[in-house]
């Protein structure tokens, strides 16, 4: 299991041929990145993440201990990035390894649902001279339900 928190952008494909080339025995490796979206009707100049070093870090690393307890995983993955970010920049990474693709696809996307929810990072999106804490959203904690 390796956890990243970095300021740096990463390369997602060299990272996902890291991690797929360290497994034995996996039968299935699913990963997702996100990446920042323009405003709806554009606009977004940046989105600024902030993190406490070290708390967040454990917390990351308690969700994916959660995700490796629940499914039949052999390795999990998560970089996150934080600071100033651009549209179209990748913010994260999550990939999982499993000898059946139910449990990968399924821990990646509880990963991704509690990073998302969960993961202590705060975001600010700055538009036409403005900026805007981001709210945590209903549908983001209406997923959190299903696990």
């Amino acid at each position: 299991m390796r956890i990243v928190v970095q300021q740096e952008a990463f390369d997602a494909g060299a990272e996902l041929n890291t991690f797929s080339a360290a497994q034995v025995n996996i039968g299935a490796v699913v990963s997702f990145n996100g990446i920042v979206r323009d405003l709806p009707g554009g606009g977004l100049d940046l989105m600024e993440i902030e993190h406490y070093p070290g708390m967040t870090e454990k917390a990351l690393e308690k969700i994916a201990l959660d995700a490796m307890a629940r499914w039949d995983l052999g390795d999990a993955l998560v970089i996150h990035r934080y600071g100033p970010l651009k549209t179209g920049d990748t913010i994260m990474m999550v990939a999982t390894a499993s000898p059946h693709r139910k449990d990968a696809f399924e821990a990646a996307d509880f990963l991704m649902d509690y990073l998302k929810s969960r993961a202590p990072f705060w975001k600010k999106e700055r538009a036409a001279g403005s900026s805007d804490w981001v709210a945590s959203k209903a549908e983001d904690e209406e997923a959190l339900k299903r696990w």
